[in-house]
């Protein structure tokens, strides 16, 4: 007997799918059922660590939390990390895989969905119910060939599909009809129903609209789901939450400013920072210069340090933060950011691109190489003795945690200032002589609350700490599970994966 799952696809991209898949998971938990999320293909530099020793899309990890999980590998068996226009890092089962262009990489599908069904299996081996996401939409029919991601996962898994639309951007008559009309007959006997997300105002005015869906496709509503307010709470999956506007707040307090690169990776790390009333995060775009009233300048992680460093000086950025760091202020690099910071890097095997090298920004006196293999590991020690980047550290300094997500290693006299002590006793990161430079390979710092709150209000005295992060991320996701018990027919998305028997 196959355990009972579900898929939701989408009519296309950012419309809620994962969103959707986090607020289900939470309620199937609330319900008791042992509950697990599964993405067959991602792709997104947003990744986490797992508890396995690999890393997979931040949606899963969250959906898996959300579900009362850590994340494993097999939560989402392919992830895609874009690193050019062109092509991407392949991560298969949590490891680098190789890297490939998208006209390669079709090649490979056939190869990878025997990897994917695998980890599907062993998750379904263990959970009473699997809430599967798919990938954009299944009518991107000229990429069926080999799909692993959509239709062809689900037919491969003979799963139930939920359709979900999003009012909110317009048509959304229009991409549930035509989504239903562009699939097979074989796939659309599949379909189970469709979800109306994202609504805004009086949920009546649109019943005339599902009388029309359900009349053109023959699919029953599932429900219209209101906007959900807090969802800018929890970590996007998608860096264009940082062009929409999403990701920062206005206003006065603690001015961060953070340099948008094109290839950014791993940005919930400004999530903690974000939901500060106190802060003032300031996503920088190209074309914009870095604000001279910053009192710190955030360099956040990067999938290709080199290029998104040769893009900085494109900007003039570089410029700017030498101008920053003359007038005594403060200089944050995470993980690629704390790459650029250095005197130099070198690429010679092409692990981000082609083979190359470039001297960094040299506000820290270390060199990087980037090699193989892949740094994967979660990670606790306590911050650095007084202020941010004072140098020297001691035991008894504010704890911190996250996890580490890199290729390369960085070295020099700087590093003899570290910017932590993990719990082994190893040393972390740099700090410049000066005390206004510090970089650290660590992503999620900002989540420990302790260590935050003393970081900020050494920057900036005024700092009034805002909520407790983690426990913020708890009750948005409650409060999500409870926004889809009231607009959403929870039950029987319950009794429809059943179909799977």
């Amino acid at each position: 007997m196959a355990t009972p799952a579900i898929m939701l696809q989408g009519t296309g991209s950012d419309v809620g799918k994962s969103l959707i898949v986090a607020g289900l998971a939470r309620a199937c938990l609330r319900r008791g059922i042992k509950v697990a999320p599964f993405k067959p293909q991602n792709m997104s530099n947003n990744a986490a660590v797992t508890a396995d020793g690999g890393e997979i899309g931040r949606a899963q990890a969250l959906q898996a939390r959300a579900a009362g999980l850590r994340p494993n590998v097999d939560m989402n068996p392919v992830l895609l990390k874009p690193q050019s226009d062109m092509g991407s890092q392949i991560v298969v089962q949590g490891q680098v895989f190789g890297q490939a262009k998208a006209r390669d990489y079709y090649q490979l599908k056939d190869q990878l969905l025997p990897r994917v069904m695998e980890s599907f299996e062993r998750l379904s081996a263990a959970y009473d119910l699997i809430l599967v996401e798919g990938a954009g939409s299944p009518a991107e029919v000229n990429l069926r060939a080999g799909d692993i991601a959509n239709m062809g996962f689900a037919e491969a898994a003979d799963l139930p599909v939920i359709l979900v639309a999003d009012i909110e951007r317009g048509g959304v008559i229009a991409s549930l009809v035509g989504t239903h009309a562009l699939l097979e007959a074989s796939e659309q006997a599949r379909l189970v129903g469709y979800i109306v997300n994202k609504f805004r105002g009086d949920l009546s005015l649109f019943d005339s609209g599902l009388d029309i869906i359900t009349a053109r496709t023959g699919l029953a509503s599932l429900g219209v789901v209101p906007f959900f307010d807090q969802a800018g709470r929890l970590p996007a999956e998608d860096a264009v939450a940082l062009d929409r506007g999403q990701i920062g707040t206005g206003g006065a307090g603690l001015h961060i400013a953070v340099p948008r690169f094109a290839r950014i990776a791993n940005y919930d790390d400004l999530d903690p920072l974000r939901a500060e009333p106190t802060v003032r995060l300031n996503i920088v775009k190209p074309g914009e210069t870095l604000p001279r009233d910053a009192d710190l300048v955030l360099l956040p992680g990067s999938k290709t340090t080199l290029s998104d460093l040769a893009a900085m000086r494109a900007n003039g950025w570089d410029i700017d933060l030498m101008a920053h760091h003359r007038r005594g202020g403060r200089v944050l690099g995470l993980c690629g950011g704390y790459q650029m910071l250095g005197r130099h890097i070198a690429d010679p095997e092409g692990i981000e691109g082609p083979p190359g090298d470039a001297p960094g920004l040299g506000l820290l006196d270390i060199e990087t190489v980037l090699r193989g293999p892949k740094t994967l590991s979660e990670q606790a020690g306590y911050a650095i003795q007084g202020g941010p980047m004072q140098g020297g550290a001691t035991k008894g300094g504010a704890p911190i945690s996250g996890y580490e997500m890199h290729m390369g290693v960085s070295d020099g006299p700087d590093r003899a200032r570290p910017f932590l002590i993990r719990t082994d006793g190893s040393a972390e990161g740099a700090c410049s002589a000066d005390g206004l430079v510090a970089g650290t390979y660590l992503h999620g710092l900002f989540a420990a609350d302790e260590f935050r709150r003393h970081y900020l209000q050494a920057l900036y005295p005024q700092f009034e700490a805002g909520p407790a992060f983690e426990a913020m991320i708890e009750e948005t996701l409650d409060a999500l599970a409870a926004h889809l018990e009231t607009h959403l027919a929870i039950d029987r998305v319950i009794d429809l994966a059943q179909r799977r028997l």
